[in-house]
């Protein structure tokens, strides 16, 4: 099943941001590989593709996963989450119609 995790960041998170990316990024490379990650990204702070200093308020993404505890176990293992970037994130049921 499809399950959305949207995370919020922590005010002023774009230097933490920046020193977990590439695990974050090679963790989802991993399972964009296994053909599983509908869409995600980040949720830019400004109307803008790049935000600069501005950065993000959080990210948002849709994947597959087995149960809804095994999304929220994977989001909560997130190198965004153990470096502080995240404040909060919630793991939502999705049912694709578009």
């Amino acid at each position: 099943m499809l399950y959305a995790i949207i995370s919020e960041d922590v005010p002023d998170s774009l230097s933490r941001r920046k020193v977990a990316r590439p695990d974050h990024i090679a963790r989802l490379e991993r399972m964009q590989a296994q053909g599983r990650i509908i869409v995600g990204g980040p949720l830019p702070a400004i109307d803008s593709e790049d935000p600069g200093e501005a950065g993000f308020t959080g990210s948002l993404l849709v994947a597959e996963f087995d149960s809804l505890d095994e999304a929220e176990s994977w989001a909560q293992d997130d190198p965004y989450v153990k470096a502080g970037v995240y404040a909060s994130s919630v793991v939502k049921p999705f049912l694709r119609v578009f």
